[in-house]
């Protein structure tokens, strides 16, 4: 089975049943499964074929998902773009992967004619002109949807590539996770077990569509049980989410740590009609569970995951969970504790976190040596330091990999520092990240300059503005004389995030 054949076979169950909420707007299965075809068949007749990677580069909207299901259909590879990205950061990904075709947006348009002049043989499509035949069935009335097929017509099978994930890399450029529909599928049945998913579930959808926590959680999972998504429409104020949840009746709400932060405030009743909410993309405070777990009635679970597993590792278990803990494995996943020469470690022994299991994605696209130093024996090695207990529960206690967590997205200084080092006058320069109580971290930046120049913190952040993401952008620029390094010339960043913690910023 692909995941357009699973998405087929959740339609086929009840055409009328409602898919996504958007607004005031719904659509059911049947409509959507009717947008998922029209696409595919667009996509065909354009000229796509079997194994092409498109570039899926859309805002949360319903349109994501017969984008998505779209491309599967044609038998092609889907690659979600990070919307918040600047022109420079999206032609690496579209060049790395050999990618001419994307599908796009209206809101998009005035970023994607930067693309084009950087990219001219790259075609930008707008989901609205995939749809500009006056049979569209996006975005009209579909009250008259044609029927759906009881399997999808896609040639697809397990092992074959499904979606390439851009991750942040260490060494400055975004890295490809190749996942397959079995990993997919296989993830989103692991996950169905644990969060005890059904079809009388409707999922909230408040983070981007393009993130792999929402993909496999927020969207494949749903609907492969023949659930639904209330897609959130408006994130501002905050309280536009909750009058949502209420009104469609929402039962799961995935989300980052800090969002969970905001239903602290006295306007959100503890009375809402949600079953679970469950904590991703970065590590949950233990005094926002604390003050959770006292108002609420349904449970906060935290689990963790990232990219390269498809993305879910472990979640807390709803029958018992401990505060701190990244809970333990799920189902069909392998989750141990390794020294560097891969030697397994027991209970309260501190090593590195590795994921084994059909989850695990097949490797770095285009990069086999990266491929090479992450996967170890058919083990993933996650970066991520910890240990478990005597239950089998596995704790977080650092980071081996330079990375910082940024509204839960992954941010690796080396990308930042590289472009500082472009700005004029730059000698050296280091990025480390500070704890920000809204956004889980931030990156502030230290800098030396050449002699003879002083540094325009001003004008530096706004030539970083023009090349990379706003949530990349550091907080504040210092300028020192010498940045700290040991006896073979590497920069001590220790040394910088004791400075800033003895400064107390």
């Amino acid at each position: 089975m692909n995941l357009a054949e699973a998405f087929a076979r959740a339609a086929t169950n009840d055409l009328n049943k409602p898919a996504v909420f958007w607004g005031d707007e719904q659509y059911s299965y049947g409509q959507l499964w009717a947008q998922t075809t029209w696409v595919g068949e667009r996509l065909k007749v354009l000229g796509v074929k079997p194994g092409a990677t498109i570039g899926l580069w859309l805002k949360n909207c319903p349109q994501f998902i017969p984008s998505l299901f779209g491309v599967w259909e044609a038998d092609g590879v889907v690659a979600p773009i990070n919307n918040f990205l600047k022109p420079d950061e999206v032609a690496y990904i579209l060049s790395d992967a050999g990618i001419k075709l994307v599908i796009t947006d209206e809101s998009m348009a005035e970023a994607c004619e930067k693309l084009k002049a950087l990219l001219p043989d790259t075609v930008f499509l707008k989901i609205e002109e995939i749809t500009s035949s006056s049979e569209n069935p996006i975005g009209v009335d579909m009250s008259n949807a044609p029927a759906v097929p009881a399997a999808s017509g896609s040639a697809r099978t397990e092992s074959d590539l499904a979606v390439i994930i851009y991750t942040s890399g260490t060494t400055g450029r975004p890295k490809g996770a190749m996942l397959t529909h079995g990993n997919l599928l296989h993830n989103v049945n692991s996950c169905r077990q644990v969060l005890k998913a059904v079809g009388d579930d409707r999922f909230v959808v408040v983070l981007p569509m393009f993130h792999s926590f929402m993909l496999t959680v927020g969207i494949l999972l749903p609907f492969c049980v023949g659930g639904s998504i209330v897609l959130i429409k408006s994130l501002h104020p905050p309280k536009n989410i909750i009058e949502e949840v209420v009104k469609r009746q929402a039962t799961i709400l995935p989300a980052v740590p800090q969002f969970f932060r905001t239903l602290m405030h006295p306007s959100v009743p503890p009375q809402i009609p949600l079953r679970l909410c469950i904590s991703g993309g970065a590590p949950l405070p233990g005094e926002i569970l604390k003050e959770f777990t006292a108002k609420f009635p349904f449970p906060l679970v935290e689990g963790y995951g990232l990219s390269e597993a498809s993305p879910v590792v472990t979640f807390n278990p709803l029958e018992k969970q401990k505060p701190g803990s990244i809970g333990k494995p799920i189902a069909g996943v392998e989750v141990t504790v390794q020294d560097d020469a891969g030697a397994l470690l027991g209970a309260g022994e501190t090593g590195e976190i590795c994921v084994r299991g059909g989850n695990v994605m097949q490797g770095y696209w285009n990069k086999p040596e990266e491929t090479e130093k992450s996967i170890r024996d058919g083990w993933l090695l996650t970066g991520d330091v910890g240990h478990q207990d005597e239950e089998g529960y596995f704790y977080i206690t650092d980071r081996k990999k330079d990375m910082l967590l940024v509204n839960g997205i992954n941010v690796y200084p080396r990308e930042i520092e590289e472009r500082i080092y472009q700005f004029p006058g730059v000698k050296e320069a280091a990025v480390i990240g500070v704890p920000d109580a809204r956004r889980g971290e931030l990156p502030i930046a230290f800098v030396s300059m050449n002699e003879g120049t002083t540094l325009d913190e001003k004008a530096l952040l706004q030539f970083l503005r023009e090349k990379l993401a706003d949530y990349k952008i550091p907080k504040r620029v210092t300028a020192l004389p010498a940045l700290p390094r040991n006896a073979t010339g590497k920069i001590l960043k220790t040394s910088l995030r004791q400075m800033v913690q003895e400064a107390g910023a």
